[in-house]
């Protein structure tokens, strides 16, 4: 199989620049891709292409597995993004329906929607007409922009796309650090087509996706996707399995969603990280058992008078051998924690 490319560079006339996918122009061969691309000109940005459009073979895909027909997982790697990993740390779903494709969270950056394309056409040539994403983190949102150029319509939580362009400069320039800049070329804004303010179906032909927007919990956007086909629950970061949750809305409100969902008729779960696929709710047990314990113990530092500086040191250290990445997340899981009801 062949594809078209088109090198694209973050500046003008300058570096870094990468291949970046032209979705749409697979072909058997070279010659037939080549024919796609004289008869139907793909149009990008010229001001920040270097050369024209060529075929190429078909680059890397992203590894999938079957968790239920027509439902497909990616388990990113529990770890911090790095120049090795590339941002591949979270886990990316797709859904196939009779008429289409909904891919779910996208990754850290825009190789990670060309893998997932071209993973999808290893399956399908069903068109891909959605992408949903679970939240605003950079790890789950920044490969959107090859899929939403195929044509996908981009489904988030209501208070998602203002948010993320509040952030998305600060997120581009963390990921640069820690990826290489050439990685984040083509990473672009993500208006969102179909936002959820409450709840919402997504019908894929016979499959139904059943989305829920939650109140501020693990981010100010969590959005969750059931397939009504195969029960499962694509939970996002509301739920972190093995690698340590990350706190980056409300403690309390965080609880008060994974009790609510608790109580949902789902089979099972892809977590946003882990996994790649647990039971229910059995699958939160050790989110919830996590978040009570800092709970218990933020409520009391506050109570005992310390200082926050010290208090981080100690809250939810019972919980260390726990999770991995346990020092990288748990002080500003405490400091939010500590921050919120400090002032409860």
């Amino acid at each position: 199989m062949f594809e078209a490319v088109i090198m694209m560079c973050l500046e003008v006339a300058e570096g870094p620049c990468r291949k970046q996918l032209l979705p749409g122009y697979e072909a058997e061969t070279h010659a037939l891709c080549e024919q796609q691309l004289g008869a139907n000109p793909p149009v990008v940005e010229r001001e920040r292409a270097k050369g024209p459009a060529y075929c190429q073979p078909v680059g890397s895909v992203l590894d999938f597995q079957q968790a239920a027909p027509g439902v497909f997982i990616h388990r990113g790697r529990v770890a911090e993004p790095d120049k090795t990993n590339l941002g591949d740390v979270s886990n990316i779903g797709f859904v196939i329906g009779d008429d289409s494709v909904a891919v779910i969270d996208t990754g850290s950056a825009p190789w990670m929607g060309e893998a997932i394309w071209r993973a999808i056409r290893a399956r399908t040539e069903k068109p891909v007409s959605h992408v949903i994403l679970t939240h605003i983190h950079p790890d789950h949102v920044l490969g959107t922009t090859p899929l939403r150029q195929a044509g996908a319509q981009v489904v988030a939580h209501s208070g998602l796309e203002r948010a993320l362009l509040d952030r998305q400069g600060n997120y581009i320039e963390s990921l640069s650090t820690l990826i290489g800049l050439d990685a984040v070329v083509g990473v672009g804004p993500i208006p969102v087509d179909h936002p959820v303010e409450a709840a919402d179906e997504i019908d894929l032909g016979n499959r139904l996706l059943t989305l829920r927007a939650w109140p501020t919990a693990h981010t100010g956007t969590d959005l969750t996707i059931l397939d009504q086909t195969s029960g499962i629950l694509f939970t996002g970061d509301l739920v972190f399995h093995q690698h340590t949750p990350a706190l980056d809305g409300r403690l309390l409100g965080w609880q008060e969603v994974l009790t609510e969902m608790s109580g949902m008729d789902v089979t099972q779960i892809v977590p946003g990280h882990g996994g790649p696929v647990l039971s229910w709710p059995d699958g939160a047990a050790d989110m919830l058992r996590y978040l009570d314990v800092l709970e218990t113990d933020t409520r009391a530092a506050v109570e005992s008078g310390q200082r926050l500086g010290d208090a981080v040191e100690t809250i939810a250290q019972s919980e260390a051998d726990h999770w991995d990445l346990f020092e990288a997340y748990n002080p500003r899981n405490a400091t939010v924690a500590f921050t919120e009801l400090e002032w409860e």
